[in-house]
């Protein structure tokens, strides 16, 4: 198409789409089963809240309430109500949404709350957590050469990340990929970091994704802040997800 015929094109005649359009893009985009495994994973924890007695007050709504529309700098009525007609949404929705991550949280205490804290101290090591740079290749060959720049050459981490680096998120960063608990990394890369300095480069690692240099940022104490705490109970509690969903699955 010419880019004068391009010009005579119109939007206007576009309307907004229908709930059916959108269900019907979700659909036809493969994003339907994701977005029916959410829904249903929160029919699941309301149902379970109403049956063992786990409520949101008033006066939780209305401080959860405050605090998302501070997030988002929601400030005044006019802001709030032209954010939820561009999210398409109405008050009761938004409303509902804050009252199901509530109810989350809240369900999560209530079966694991008292588990954490056993549960972490048999399992410390696990919580370990590092500031961590990577860069990721394919072959061995450029691997050992990356590596002996840096360690002899002391070349930039940053810069050969951006350069070589085969994944996304370390070559978009610089090479950094984050804080990370050794219990969530790879076996063979938590193995290799494990007992590793602050600044070492370390490596190349191969796994089934290539070959791994690494970069040691910065270790963090170990401890059970908030934090840890919070991956605790997550840990548990997808874990329970995942168990009762199937066995409602099996029921069906």
């Amino acid at each position: 198409m010419m880019p004068d015929t391009l010009e005579k094109i119109t939007l206007s005649e576009i309307s907004p789409a229908t709930d059916e359009e959108i269900i019907s893009y979700l659909r036809h985009s493969c994003q339907i089963a994701e977005i029916t495994a959410a829904t249903e994973t929160d029919k699941l924890i309301v149902s379970v809240c109403e049956q063992m007695g786990v409520t949101v007050s008033d006066e939780e709504l209305q401080a959860a309430g405050d605090t998302f529309r501070q997030e988002r700098k929601l400030l005044g009525t006019s802001e709030t109500l032209a954010w939820l007609a561009r999210q398409r949404i109405t008050v009761e929705d938004w409303s509902h949404g804050i009252k199901v991550s509530l109810l989350t949280q809240k369900l999560k205490e209530h079966l694991f709350g008292e588990l954490v804290d056993s549960h972490y101290m048999s399992n410390r090591d696990d919580y370990r957590h590092l500031a961590l740079s990577q860069i990721l290749v394919r072959d061995l060959t450029e691997a050992v050469n990356i590596t002996q720049s840096l360690k002899e050459n002391k070349a930039s981490f940053c810069a050969l990340a951006l350069e070589y680096s085969k994944s996304k998120q370390s070559k978009e960063n610089g090479g950094f990929i984050g804080i990370r608990f050794l219990a969530e990394m790879l076996p063979e890369i938590a193995q290799a970091v494990a007992n590793a300095s602050e600044g070492e480069i370390i490596g190349p690692i191969q796994t089934q994704l290539g070959y791994h240099i690494l970069k040691i940022e910065k270790w963090y104490p170990t401890q059970l802040n908030e934090s840890v705490r919070e991956k605790v109970l997550a840990s548990f509690f997808q874990a329970w997800l995942k168990k009762r969903i199937h066995t409602e699955n099996s029921i069906k």
